[in-house]
């Protein structure tokens, strides 16, 4: 075992200990596939990253990103703090103002917006509509009957998220999905709140573990990316707008959702260092 830097980083959070928490273990190079695969279902968090030399020359870093018990091409949450874990220890982008990701989407842009980071979302690997059988498992898997629900779509952009919309805020933090599944499956579910707040959505995201548990993510900037995509090109929202993520399980999560005059959709938010150091890794 090595001892490398390693951070773990709230992201998205309104405030201290509000968002969701990322581990980073830096310097991963002579780490296998296996053992970063260990690594991240011991510390048993939504998701690890892995810091490495970049492959491509446009890239300024490379990163590994693993669930418990699984290696996603792309996530929301461990992009943003994944790159602030980079800059933090004294990471140069080649660009001026702009951090180039590599990952297994691909190149990911990152920019700073203010106080905040702001990722550039990806393309949806798969869109449009639910067949009827997919719709009939989403539905079941939520406990919701086809009246309850506005619209529904696939917005997969490296998870395979499924995102439903129902009518208000206050019936998506009602949604009380099954807890074990016999499939993956990752679903979101998003509604419109009160006009007037510091959130114009609430979102959640429920995920399958390899175990066959469906459990409910803090704050998910992979389904926030893809569903602003949906919610801008369907004109439920237009510019920007803000969602809230986490509140059903005491957190405080926000997420800076707007579309630039290309086109392009970026997701931004808070990443805050809590605690840094060596591990033994």
């Amino acid at each position: 075992m090595t001892q490398r830097p390693f951070r773990t980083i709230d992201v998205f959070g309104d405030g201290i200990f509000a968002g969701n928490p990322l581990a980073v273990v830096a310097a991963a190079e002579d780490l296998d596939t296996d053992a970063m695969q260990r690594i991240a279902n011991w510390l048993n968090l939504s998701e690890t990253t892995f810091l490495l030399p970049p492959t491509d020359a446009q890239a300024d870093y490379r990163v590994r990103i693993f669930t418990v018990d699984r290696e996603l091409p792309f996530a929301g949450h461990p992009t943003l703090g994944s790159c602030h874990a980079w800059l933090e220890a004294g990471g140069t982008p080649k660009r001026d103002g702009v951090v180039v990701q590599e990952c297994g989407a691909g190149l990911v842009s990152v920019r700073r917006d203010g106080d905040r980071l702001a990722f550039a979302a990806p393309p949806r690997t798969r869109s449009g509509p639910l067949s009827d059988a997919d719709m009939a498992e989403v539905l079941g898997v939520l406990r919701l009957t086809r009246d309850q629900v506005v619209d529904a779509a696939w917005v997969s952009n490296g998870p395979g998220w499924v995102a439903v919309l129902l009518d208000s805020a206050e019936k998506v933090l009602a949604v009380n999905p099954l807890r074990i599944h016999d499939r993956v499956i990752d679903v979101g579910v998003v509604g419109p709140r009160l006009p007037g707040g510091d959130a114009d959505f609430e979102i959640r995201g429920f995920f399958s573990t390899g175990a066959g548990m469906l459990v409910e993510d803090p704050v998910t900037g992979s389904l926030n990316a893809s569903v602003a995509q949906w919610l801008f090109e369907s004109g439920r929202a237009d510019g920007s707008y803000v969602a809230a993520q986490g509140t059903a399980l005491g957190r405080r999560g926000r997420v800076f959702l707007n579309r630039d005059e290309t086109g392009q959709v970026w997701v931004g938010g808070t990443a805050r260092t809590m605690m840094s150091g060596a591990g033994l890794f």
